[in-house]
């Protein structure tokens, strides 16, 4: 059994990005072999990164208590699904700083993205694949692909149209199985 973490991808208050996360915790149930979680990055309340020391050269070992929060969380998991919005091309700096945090945490797991935004969050979902891979972290294949005109009613209200299902269902078992493989290379 491998834990997966539903990582949102905003902190502001009017935020979306939980309704969206809670449409994937829904699906998860049909998926078997995992047990899956959503981890609000608000949660840990992390300042903009200003750390003395790289977080690949900290041994997991934080200063701050809230960083060591956010590690050992992180580090209990074996693969995430990122809900990211899109902020001008990318993600939002919320998360950006969430990932930057940690090192070693991240390392040989594989996570899956599910994006939003005006264009379906397709450049955040490229963004994070390359922030992503600099962290060791293998993103799967297929991707969720929201849009704040047809898929929100007035870019609030998550109303998911049904075609996404399927592929949704497709990043999550993914996710599932490469986690699974990725698990026996951290042991």
């Amino acid at each position: 059994m491998v834990k997966i973490g539903i990582v949102t991808g905003s902190t502001r208050d009017s935020r979306v990005n939980g309704q969206v996360a809670e449409y994937i915790l829904e699906k998860s149930k049909e998926v078997e072999g995992a047990n899956f979680e959503i981890v609000d990055i608000k949660d840990y309340d992390l300042p903009l990164f200003n750390e003395a020391m790289p977080p690949a050269m900290a041994n997991k070992q934080y200063d701050k208590e809230a960083n060591n929060k956010w590690s050992q969380k992180v580090d209990s998991l074996d693969g995430f699904v990122f809900v990211t919005p899109e902020y001008n091309k990318a993600v939002s700096p919320s998360l950006k700083n969430a990932i930057d945090y940690l090192g070693p945490e991240w390392g040989n797991k594989a996570a899956g993205i599910v994006g939003y935004g005006s264009t379906l969050g397709v450049a955040a979902t490229l963004n994070l694949r390359t922030i992503l891979s600099n962290a060791n972290v293998a993103t799967v294949g297929p991707f969720g692909a929201f849009s704040l005109f047809t898929d929100f009613e007035e870019m609030s209200t998550f109303r998911p149209a049904e075609v996404h299902n399927a592929t949704v269902q497709a990043v999550l078992d993914t996710v599932v199985s490469w986690s699974k493989g990725l698990k026996g290379i951290r042991a």
